[in-house]
């Protein structure tokens, strides 16, 4: 089953990929290489810290919001998820306190969606990551590079 499909039948519905706050662009294709660049949540009011304004589980779910701009921005791109062959890379970044310590289940919201989305094909390397702060104080950014057809 494509991913096309696959969100179909999750009752998944993708949003408007958000757009650049500075100089960039939102993704580049080289060869067999799409890289999305680093992404926010959609929702411009959504703010926190993970360790003090917010929990692990409100993380995991901005990390599944960002997740779904990562889709939407990729579907934008390629026209279709199905052409998405592999998930290669994700870094997440957590906008933190220093004595936080849950990176990666904060970044597991993208991870595991991705999963969901692409099956085995959404199985990728990564890095979380916390930072003082992120642009916006949003609460995670996350890039991900994936192959595609």
């Amino acid at each position: 089953m494509g991913a096309e499909q696959r969100i179909k039948e999750l009752g998944i519905t993708l949003p408007e990929p958000v757009q650049p706050i500075a100089s960039y662009v939102r993704w580049v294709q080289t060869g067999n290489l799409l890289f999305i660049s680093g992404t926010g949540p959609g929702d411009e009011t959504q703010r926190g810290k993970l360790g003090s304004t917010m929990s692990v589980d409100e993380g995991y779910a901005a990390a599944r919001e960002v997740g779904l701009q990562i889709l939407a921005t990729a579907r934008a791109a390629l026209g279709d998820l199905d052409r998405v062959t592999r998930v290669v890379k994700v870094l997440g970044m957590v906008n933190c306190t220093p004595d936080f310590e849950d990176q990666p289940r904060v970044i597991n919201g993208c991870s595991d969606l991705l999963i969901e989305v692409f099956g085995d094909a959404g199985r990728h390397t990564r890095s979380a990551v916390g930072f003082v702060a992120l642009p916006n104080q949003i609460p995670v950014e996350i890039e991900c590079t994936m192959e595609v057809r």
